[in-house]
């Protein structure tokens, strides 16, 4: 009776560590891809800086300075939709409506 209790323990515990990899892998990807859109973007942002600093067409800076944020909008736009998905309809209507919100703010003042 002492081996069946052994043996269940060793198959609880090898699929908590399986089930606590997968996790781990996931987190990494997405903390991984976070780092790397954050790098590309302080790099944008960074020439942006420059390029106003030397006086150069702030068209050119603005539009490097928009594609950082869209870049970042895209992302987080992802992983939120990931989140939402298997949730019910009002969390997708507030995603949708959160997002018609930011692009609105982007949108807007631009035109103005």
């Amino acid at each position: 009776m002492a081996e069946k209790k052994s043996t269940t323990t060793k198959s609880t515990s090898s699929s908590k560590s399986t089930t606590t990899r997968r996790r781990s892998r996931t987190i990494w990807g997405l903390n991984k891809i976070s780092f790397y859109l954050m790098g590309a973007v302080a790099i944008l942002y960074l020439i942006g800086l420059i390029l106003s600093a030397c006086g150069v067409n702030m068209k050119v800076v603005t539009a490097l300075q928009g594609l950082a944020t869209a870049l970042m909008i895209c992302i987080v736009a992802y992983l939120g939709w990931k989140y939402i998905r298997p949730k019910q309809t009002v969390w997708m209507v507030l995603y949708f409506t959160f997002l018609l919100v930011i692009i609105a703010g982007i949108i807007i003042p631009l035109v103005m």
